[in-house]
């Protein structure tokens, strides 16, 4: 039944070999760069890489600053420090989502809520927020929003552009602004997405970003947190250098810090990846064309990007008609060759979150049962 899919995706990679679902390319000047590094012997997180990756995604983004960190996770864990997010604390964000995003509110010891999400965008969804959020908290004296439920502060809201889609983040961020909610954008998966033309990660307090190395651009492992303000970037620097303080010889610390810090060496790829973005996101616009194109003829949905969106399409995903069909279609596909994976478990359904208050999740209990995503490396 799903044999024409296979055959069009070998036909696409020009192979009928294995077929990953998302593969670095390194087609540049990476190991020009990472032997540059290695020449100069400063291989860890000090060097000029660092500086000028950090540069060079601040610039593209539109964002004032940028930190790198050794991953997208914790760049945001330490996102959700600089709003204050802690142990009396709790976050709001998506059930369907990775898990990086529910463990970091973790790492702050605060609780995670669950809201529903779009199946449009399939992040966030503004009315569900809106909706969850005039039933179960109040405004205390202080300006803070309060959980009904647990009387703990709501701190900080955390939505996700699933797979490169933009979300409908300019709402989410003004209805949060009126319950006096900080947003911090997971933004892992979209570097060269944009809403509204201006790029994810720079609506919120806070963005971060992945260059894991099945992202659109890869450091092998590493993060950048970008924020407008000068202030949190300058905190987030000195906190993901274990918060020393600077001296010529003394070792001062005057916090509790991590030790964050994105290498030299991994730095240098990333420069030599910016250079190849512009390139690797045309070719992923062009692959999802493609895919568009094919899906128009079958019983499969082919998932566009939003309404006022430019997605990178940083992974493509087609919608089955139910769960017994997704279930066919990825064991066919991956015994065939070709890597598909279904979407995320729903955050709310893991033992660890399984007690995390959630709002009305149909969208995303109908997605889960749905979505998989597809090949989605860059075809060259």
């Amino acid at each position: 039944m799903y044999k024409n899919v296979v055959d069009f995706i070998q036909e696409l990679y020009k192979t009928k070999e294995f077929i990953a679902l998302h593969e670095p390319r390194f087609i540049g000047n990476e190991k020009k760069y990472v032997n540059e590094t290695i020449d100069s012997t400063f291989v860890s997180s000090v060097g000029k890489f660092v500086t000028q990756f950090e540069e060079m995604v601040a610039e593209y983004v539109g964002s004032k600053y940028a930190v790198a960190t050794s991953n997208g996770t914790s760049a945001l864990h330490i996102g959700l420090k600089l709003v204050g997010v802690d142990e009396y604390c709790e976050v709001i964000t998506q059930p369907l989502t990775f898990i990086a995003t529910a463990n970091a509110i973790s790492y702050c010891n605060a609780e995670p809520i669950f809201v529903d999400v779009d199946k449009e965008t399939l992040g966030l969804s503004p009315q569900k927020l809106k909706a969850f959020l005039e039933e179960f908290t109040t405004m205390d004296e202080s300006g803070n929003c309060i959980n009904k439920s647990t009387n703990k502060i709501i701190k900080a809201c955390v939505p996700m552009h699933t797979f490169g889609h933009p979300c409908k983040i300019d709402e989410i961020v003004k209805i949060c602004e009126s319950y006096n909610i900080a947003v911090v954008e997971d933004s892992a998966e979209s570097l060269g997405s944009y809403y509204k033309g201006k790029h994810t990660g720079t609506f919120g307090k806070v963005g971060i970003f992945s260059f894991n190395g099945n992202k659109i651009i890869t450091t092998g492992g590493g993060g950048m947190i970008v924020t407008d303000d000068e202030e949190l970037a300058k905190r987030a620097k000195h906190i993901t250098t274990t918060a020393k303080v600077p001296h010529p010889y003394e070792y001062i610390h005057d916090e509790v810090g991590y030790n964050y810090r994105l290498t030299n060496l991994a730095a240098a790829l990333g420069v030599a990846q910016m250079e190849n973005l512009a390139l690797f996101i045309e070719k992923q616009r062009e692959l999802a064309s493609k895919y568009n194109d094919f899906f128009k003829n079958s019983d499969l949905e082919f998932i566009k990007e939003p309404k006022n969106s430019t997605s990178n399409y940083w992974l493509n995903a087609v919608i089955l008609k139910d769960k017994e069909e997704r279930d066919v279609f990825l064991k066919y596909t991956n015994e065939n060759g070709i890597m598909t994976r279904c979407v995320w478990q729903l955050m709310n359904k893991l033992e660890m979150f399984k007690n995390a208050q959630t709002g009305n999740l149909e969208n995303s209990l109908w997605l889960e049962d749905r979505v998989v995503n597809i090949s989605s490396s860059v075809v060259l």
